[in-house]
């Protein structure tokens, strides 16, 4: 099979041909199971692929990416790097006596700039009638995450994604991969070409950054972690301003790196905690950052699990991971008639049916016993009837912000696990606390993870305990589905005998379970509507990643939220301003 892969979402005019032996149409379609997905998975053993690319990058003469000059760059080039590649291909079907020089085009869909999306699917098109082969559309984000996955060899990795225009964490499950956590406002090589332009340096800055950084002293900058999703303004503004006011660049350049690579590693350590998994990879143009790498290496070697980064070829944006990812749809059947295969500028991952790869296998933790379990940033400890939790040293981190993190987190746990408790949600009593050592000692409760216990009542719980901490004036930061604990729930023998509960409205939800919110680390004061509409928006992402029909959990929680909430209109006005921000524009 050899398949022409077309990209050009931005900067880069790229074309590719992917090859591989191992797998042809007609056996793939034979191999179909009953539900219609194909496996494809063996489409090949990444050392015996054939990848060529040839790219031509666009180079502004000053400051970032201009669409325009993005456009006419790639009208220009897109032309010559496709011929390329054909003739490539052409030079390998005379060699090995095949008939056809390709199987089929595959092209970068979306997400990036309409004008250089249009051209590249133009062109994609008109190869595709010239040598009567289908057309596959890629999702460019999930190209980047395949390449990593096939070049790694792992089964059902979580991703970071981490390139000019975006930054997020990937998923897999039911058939889509989910998006676990995003940035909340800008990509993260966008955020630091922002500041390069403060600086005075060309695009692109990313590599400036990490140069100067090498020489510099670390300086702090805020660190924004609201679940797994993040935001990188405040960090620009704060870092522009630190260079206005005569700090060394040096070191705000280490500042930058030590705090959003940071906050990508902790993001992600919060995902394979989510989600069970134990294989990371990583996507995308800033991933070629030897620190960002380093961190995420360190980080999955303290949890024992595995990372992958592609050589850099297939990290930043490039035509073979279009074509290897186009050889597996082709392979399932997923092709696209002419008249279908308009382009989406905003063509989110989590949109794409991945009909290439058969349902990955979750993980049972029914009926587990557990003495010690390694969560995103701690390590607790379950003993008959308390929990030590301990908030160790992440070497990944810069030591100064590591401590900082640690010991404001465990004292915030603390207070507001104690101020949930006294506005009638239910939360673990603290036996304990050394914040010098970030090290807390709770009381026991639950007997089981929400993740472990989902359905319509409990989560429906979730929503009740979130509405009274937000009236109260302040939020969880963190609630997914591994921050709650479900038990079986015992009344009290005043309510046995027919009085009112003690904390609060008696609801469905409650009668049969109860229902504990933990892990306040990443809570804080706030009476903003999108402040609270992040701890709901928190809970979908979590739902998404762990549950089998999380829409209508979330709904359950909703509606909870709703009945309990004194402000819901405004909190649910801005949860519907933060899902429609436009992320990859």
């Amino acid at each position: 099979m050899r398949i022409l892969g077309i990209e050009g979402t931005a900067w880069a005019a790229s074309a590719a041909v992917f090859e591989t032996d191992t797998l042809s149409v007609s056996k793939a379609r034979q191999d179909a199971s009953a539900d219609g997905v194909f496996e494809t998975d063996d489409l090949a053993d990444p050392s015996d692929d054939h990848v060529f690319i040839e790219t031509d990058a666009y180079q502004p003469d000053s400051g970032g990416i201009h669409p325009r000059e993005a456009a006419e760059h790639m009208g220009e080039q897109i032309p010559q790097v496709v011929e390329t590649a054909i003739a490539h291909a052409e030079e390998r079907a005379a060699a090995d006596g095949t008939a056809a020089p390709i199987d089929a085009v595959a092209f970068s869909r979306g997400p990036g700039l309409g004008p250089c999306l249009r051209i590249v699917a133009t062109a994609a098109r008109a190869v595709a009638q010239r040598f009567d082969v289908p057309l596959v559309g890629v999702n460019h984000m999930v190209a980047h995450l395949e390449v990593g996955r096939h070049r790694s060899g792992f089964d059902s990795p979580v991703c970071l994604n981490a390139s000019g225009a975006n930054a997020h964490v990937l998923g897999y499950r039911n058939g889509r991969y989910r998006v676990l956590g995003e940035t909340m406002d800008t990509g993260a090589g966008n955020a630091i070409d922002k500041f390069t332009r403060h600086v005075g340096w060309q695009h692109p800055g990313g590599p400036k950054v990490e140069r100067h950084a090498r020489d510099g002293e670390y300086h702090p900058l805020p660190y924004v972690v609201k679940g797994m999703d993040f935001s990188f303004s405040g960090i620009m503004s704060a870092a522009k301003q630190a260079v206005d006011e005569d700090v060394p660049v040096d070191d705000v350049c280490r500042g930058l790196e030590e705090t959003i690579f940071g906050m990508l590693t902790e993001v992600s350590e919060r995902a394979l905690s989510l989600t069970g998994a134990d294989e990371l990879v990583l996507g995308g143009g800033v991933g070629q950052n030897e620190r960002l790498q380093r961190m995420l290496g360190e980080m999955c070697e303290q949890r024992g699990a595995d990372f992958h980064a592609p050589e850099n070829r297939f990290l930043r944006d490039n035509a073979g991971m279009i074509a290897m990812l186009g050889a597996k749809m082709y392979a399932a059947g997923d092709t696209l008639a002419i008249a279908d295969s308009a382009i989406d500028s905003n063509f989110r991952p989590d949109e794409v049916e991945v009909r290439w790869r058969g349902p990955a296998e979750s993980v049972d933790r029914r009926g587990r016993v557990e003495t010690e379990v390694q969560g995103a940033e701690a390590t607790v400890t379950i003993e008959a009837d308390r929990v030590v939790k301990a908030r160790s040293p992440r070497s990944y981190r810069h030591p100064t912000l590591d401590e900082r993190l640690r010991t404001e987190r465990t004292r915030q746990e603390v207070r507001l696990t104690s101020e949930a408790r006294r506005h009638g949600v239910p939360t673990p009593l603290v036996r304990d606390v050394d914040p010098e050592e970030a090290r807390i000692v709770f009381q026991r409760v639950g007997s089981a993870d929400l993740r472990e216990s989902l359905t319509a009542e409990s989560v429906g719980a979730v929503g009740e305990h979130l509405a009274r901490i937000h009236d109260a004036g302040f939020v969880h930061g963190d609630p997914t589905t591994r921050n709650v604990r479900v038990g079986r729930r015992v009344a009290p023998p005043d309510e046995r005998a027919g009085s009112a509960r003690a904390d609060g409205p008696r609801t469905g939800a409650s009668r049969e379970q109860r229902v504990f919110l933990i892990d306040f680390g990443l809570g804080y004061y706030t009476g903003e509507p999108e402040d609270h509409a992040m701890d709901l928006h928190v809970l979908a992402q979590s739902l998404a990643g762990t549950a089998d029909d999380p829409e209508a959990l979330f709904s359950a929680a909703c509606d909870a939220y709703r009945a309990e909430s004194g402000h819901a209109d405004d909190v649910f006005a801005s949860l519907a301003d933060i899902e429609g921000r436009g992320r990859y524009q």
